[in-house]
């Protein structure tokens, strides 16, 4: 089998015009690359180099070779570059996947923050199964997935524990407290503390996983009765534009509190609800890529400080 060494004696040779210039390039000696021309004819069968008065020329089969090489060394230098880019995150693709109250901050945040310090990676932002979104991570479709923990009752393991499944890794990224989102106006909005029981009449706003009401038995158990749910609405700003407008009350999980508009409030509750844990599911360390590696603490950044 021929390698990459020979080529490259074989180059030097040609581009040198003789064996001993070609070994002084190589740090060689000339008897040493004279052998390695030597092996190289005898692998092809076919005589490379004719001596001239002042070194060597290729034969025509020598110039067909050394045209070959020249082709073969540039692939395996493109081959290399490209694979070392990948690794100092120069280059290649960053997927991610996420649910809308994370994207309402921090994932536009950290791809900006990504973006700034790897200009050379191509950044999007997938939709995955909203019920199995890990699932696109261990298939190879997604780098990165953000999910909390109410994606995750089907799963072994629990909210202290990060989940066990095969092929991918679940990393603890926050404990999200949830608040309730009033009108500025309501009769409870001066409270510091909203108690639950006294929202028994209120209208709900529900919306689609993992940003709903949660686990209803949860906030049936603290309201004494179930909630009423009058209105549905899977988009934060159209929750928010519901809570303005005086037509119900919702939840408001961490990642959320920055789309909160004018004209609303957010309030603790008494007792506090059971919050969600955000989770980074990634593909587990021998198969991660490096731009997974680079993200991670940038999204744990935006976390940290906003």
């Amino acid at each position: 089998m021929l390698d990459s060494w020979s080529l490259r004696v074989l180059v030097a040779v040609a581009d040198h015009g003789s064996f001993s210039a070609a070994a002084d390039g190589l740090s060689l000696t000339q008897p040493a690359v004279s052998r390695q021309i030597g092996a190289l004819e005898r692998r092809l069968g076919t005589t490379l180099f004719r001596r001239v008065p002042r070194g060597v020329a290729p034969t025509p089969a020598g110039s067909v070779a050394i045209d070959q090489a020249r082709e073969v060394l540039a692939a395996i230098g493109a081959f290399e570059t490209r694979l070392t880019a990948l690794a100092n995150v120069e280059a290649g693709e960053l997927r991610l996947s996420a649910f809308p109250s994370a994207n309402t901050h921090l994932v536009p945040e950290a791809i900006r923050r990504f973006s700034r310090a790897h200009p050379g990676v191509a950044v999007s932002l997938l939709q995955a199964d909203p019920e199995t979104p890990w699932a696109a991570v261990r298939e190879g479709q997604v780098d990165i997935a953000l999910v909390t923990s109410w994606h995750l009752a089907d799963l072994p393991g629990g909210f202290d524990e990060p989940p066990v499944v095969d092929g991918v890794e679940f990393h603890p990224l926050l404990d999200e407290e949830l608040r309730l989102a009033l009108k500025a106006d309501h009769r409870l909005s001066a409270r510091r503390r909203v108690p639950l029981a006294e929202l028994q009449q209120e209208a709900w706003i529900d919306g689609a996983h993992p940003d709903c009401l949660g686990p209803l038995s949860r906030l049936t158990e603290a309201l004494g009765a179930p909630p009423r749910v009058a209105f549905w609405c899977d988009d934060w700003n159209g929750k928010h534009a519901l809570v303005a407008a005086g037509l119900g009350v919702a939840l408001v999980p961490a990642l959320a509190h920055r789309t909160v508009r004018a004209g609303v409030v957010v309030r603790q509750t008494t007792p506090t609800l059971p919050g969600r844990r955000l989770y980074a599911v990634t593909a587990d360390a021998p198969y991660r890529p490096s731009v997974v590696s680079a993200m991670m603490p940038i999204i744990a950044g935006v976390l940290a400080r906003g």
